[in-house]
């Protein structure tokens, strides 16, 4: 049972992440249809933002924390301007092969700027309560790190649910989701609102990027790769283009992977996580909380 406990909250730790990477892949496929597979990127960037604030500018873990989300909604605004915005009419192949060009980018980008090797995390900069544990009952061992990680991350779902549902831009976004043409003829500035969803998603991949980073104390260019397939494959799992789906596919596929882990084999854990994927998806196509589309006559 304590095994199961244990296995059960580091699953969950990192669920929560994977959540809130696949809420930014759910979020911009929800508005435009579009797979940006270069958000794992941006997620690998806001890990390296705030090691590079924190050694660099001397500043502090949480206001270096904020600075990498601003500097990480700025790129995905940019990412959205210069790579999708021009291809708003092109057929989505075109679209999804820049994606993929623009994750090759940013990789390489990250390795000429950071170098190639992987690096730790700035531990003197992380509070002293991260280091410490919770609760220790023998096999079940809680530390506040991710006790901090889990917290963080309900607390921005909660918020970016309450920004859908209870403000003016989610209102523009949820409109744009249903029907891109006719919230046009009602005003709705279209270019605007589909920069803020990128804006948007990417601050939150940057905080996943630097939860992942302290969690693991490393950080590599090529650690966005990795994590955005898991968190597609979440987004997949809760139903592509639900907020809500996005968040509990994270959970499912974070425990699913730990539970695989602990036992069955390390070395099978992605394979026992995507097995739950995929047995979702021949089950409910639609996903856990996805809609089915029905094509009209």
């Amino acid at each position: 049972m304590e095994q199961f406990l244990q296995q059960l909250v580091n699953g969950l730790t990192l669920g929560v992440i994977y959540a809130l990477i696949a809420v930014g892949y759910t979020m911009v496929y929800g508005v435009i249809e579009l797979i940006n597979f270069a958000h794992g990127e941006i997620y690998m960037l806001g890990a390296f933002f705030t090691v590079t604030f924190i050694s660099a500018l001397g500043l502090p873990f949480y206001p270096a924390i904020a600075l990498a989300m601003i500097c990480c909604a700025v790129c995905g605004v940019i990412l959205d301007v210069v790579a999708y915005r021009p291809l708003r009419n092109a057929p989505r192949l075109a679209a999804l092969i820049t994606a993929i060009g623009m994750s090759i980018f940013l990789q390489n980008l990250a390795m000429i700027i950071w170098g190639s090797r992987p690096k730790p995390f700035v531990q003197s900069a992380v509070p002293a309560y991260m280091k410490l544990v919770a609760l220790d009952f023998g096999y079940f061992r809680l530390t506040w790190l991710q006790v901090f990680i889990f917290l963080v991350s309900i607390a921005m779902m909660i918020g970016l649910t309450l920004i859908i549902h209870r403000t003016r831009i989610g209102t523009a976004m949820r409109a744009l989701a249903q029907n891109k043409t006719a919230a046009a003829l009602q005003g709705i500035n279209v270019n605007f609102v589909i920069s803020a969803t990128f804006a948007l998603g990417s601050s939150m991949g940057a905080v996943a990027g630097v939860l992942v980073s302290v969690y693991y104390n490393t950080l590599y260019p090529t650690m966005g790769y990795v994590a955005g397939v898991k968190a597609f494959a979440a987004a997949v799992l809760g139903g592509i283009g639900s907020v809500p789906g996005a968040m509990l596919g994270g959970m499912v596929l974070g425990v699913a992977e730990a539970l695989g882990a602990g036992y069955v084999s390390s070395l099978y854990r992605d394979g026992v996580a995507y097995a739950v994927m995929i047995a979702v998806i021949i089950f409910r196509p639609s996903g856990l909380l996805g809609r089915a589309v029905v094509d009209k006559a």
